[in-house]
């Protein structure tokens, strides 16, 4: 598969295509690190306005980091701690458009001011999440919600995530 450079400037013709790449990206292999690391970067390059995307894995009752893209993160966040361990913990998609404002939030990058997490699932536990800071206020929407939802998914069917229990 050849990597795209530049990604279409409408919203939906380029959340079609990095679905259909990272369709291609997640054949013949189940390895999850590997399609972490590419689920990263091909979110990192298209998406605008984002200054950190990356993955934390579940490690017990813990989440440690993961692939990423962007500056240096937390190494390790306990269940039930901050935006990423709150959605760990219950579950469930976690849309913050306002960081500060977030009981408990862990501040990696000061210059994050929104974030987006979506648990991955095996056997109904969380094995790890999908973790996606900006520095713009209430940057994520319903939309990218569902998108970025859709993606998680298939990062999540694609990988062995038996590892991370």
């Amino acid at each position: 598969m050849n990597p795209v450079t530049e990604y279409p400037s409408g919203r939906k013709e380029r959340q079609i295509l990095l679905l259909q790449q990272m369709r291609a990206l997640l054949e013949g292999e189940t390895f999850a690190i590997s399609h972490m690391a590419n689920a990263a970067s091909l979110l990192w390059h298209a998406l605008p306005a984002v200054n950190w995307v990356g993955f934390y894995l579940r490690q017990g009752d813990d989440l440690l980091l993961g692939p990423f893209m962007g500056k240096p993160a937390c190494l390790r966040i306990p269940f039930g701690k901050g935006v990423c361990g709150t959605a760990a913990a219950g579950k469930k998609v976690l849309r913050v458009a306002d960081v500060h404002a977030f009981p408990g939030h862990i501040a990696c990058d000061s210059a994050s001011r929104s974030e987006i997490v979506i648990p991955l699932l095996e056997s109904g536990e969380t094995a790890a999440v999908l973790d996606i800071d900006s520095p713009v206020s209430n940057r994520f929407d319903e939309e990218d919600e569902e998108f970025l939802t859709e993606f998680a998914r298939l990062v999540e069917k694609g990988c062995d995530l038996s590892a991370f229990r």
